[in-house]
């Protein structure tokens, strides 16, 4: 039996639940909290829709992790989302402790599972996931790629006026300021971005894409995006359990791909039942590879500032 455990039950962990439930790919979606009744209350509603929505998939909510045993994928949203004026960074130490916390409590009851982090700020917590848990690098991924991306292929649709479905888009680097939109691999209806729009709009929307999760913030006031980031972490988790091998931008631990290595960045990777099966190393432009390039170095140096707040220094 397949069973997939989703770490908290705010909006973008229940979405996330939703999304993995109505795609009929495990036996059972855990949903663990630590609010009393809201994961159980979530969990019936949803179940409530199996019949509407046919599919068979149950959803167990839950306050205890013993009812996480044996997961096959996990998906840890927990964490403080953002408000408006905060970086992604503002929540580093805080997020942290949490991750830290998780991943023990997860790892005592699953210690064979997938993980797939999705905590902010994204690179650094899911280096401290692989760090915590112990498991294999290819065993521990971030959702920040294929979110980035979806975000970039709406723009480019938006201003093309092309069909969404027609759009091919990929970003890479670290989920933030050092993001890596990547135009030379991006085409509209088969064609080059380039021969589509010029130079300065396709920075314009590579401006907007590194904003994009901002841009939302502003907008709610309260909390951050969750339909497109839930949607985003729920394929990653299909293709998982599925052995897809479907090669999409999550944040996997580099090995020398663009000459960067032992660092968790942005890539194009194949995810299977294994994890991360392969990283693509993707033909960039030399601006692009440089890019990425200095987005690994600014991650390294977030990672040493982590690793600062555990040693109290």
């Amino acid at each position: 039996m397949s069973k997939i455990t989703v770490v908290g039950a705010g909006k973008y962990g229940s979405t996330t639940a939703q999304r993995l439930a109505e795609a009929d790919v495990a036996d059972q979606v855990v949903m663990t909290d630590i609010v009393e009744g809201l994961p159980q209350g979530l969990a019936l509603d949803m179940n409530q829709s199996r019949p509407v929505e046919k599919y068979r998939t149950l959803v167990t909510g839950t306050n205890d992790y013993a009812d996480t045993a044996g997961s096959d994928v996990v998906v840890i949203t927990a964490g403080l989302p953002r408000k408006p004026g905060m970086t992604r960074m503002d929540l580093l130490e805080v997020n942290a402790g949490i991750v830290t916390d998780v991943t023990n409590r997860l790892m005592e009851h699953s210690p064979e599972a997938i993980l797939v982090v999705v905590t902010n700020p994204l690179d650094q917590m899911t280096t401290l996931a692989a760090e915590v848990s112990g498991l294999p690098r290819n065993k521990v991924m971030g959702q920040a790629g294929m979110l980035d991306s979806a975000r970039f292929a709406h723009f480019i649709a938006e201003k093309t006026g092309a069909d969404i479905l027609d759009i091919e888009a990929v970003t890479l680097g670290s989920h933030g300021a050092t993001m890596v939109p990547v135009p030379s691999l991006c085409k509209v209806g088969g064609r080059p971005l380039a021969d589509v729009l010029d130079a300065e709009t396709i920075e314009e929307l590579v401006d907007r894409t590194r904003n994009g999760g901002a841009e939302i913030v502003g907008l709610l006031k309260t909390g951050s995006a969750y339909y497109a980031p839930s949607a985003a972490a729920a394929a990653m988790v299909r293709a998982i359990l599925t052995d897809s091998e479907e090669t999409m931008p999550v944040c996997a631990w580099t090995e020398g791909q663009y000459g960067i290595d032992g660092v968790y960045l942005g890539v194009l990777a194949k995810l299977g039942a294994s994890g991360v099966t392969e990283i693509i190393e993707a033909p960039l432009t030399n601006g692009e590879t440089e890019a990425l390039r200095e987005a690994a170095e600014a991650v390294r140096e977030k990672v040493d500032d982590l690793r600062q707040i555990g040693s109290g220094g």
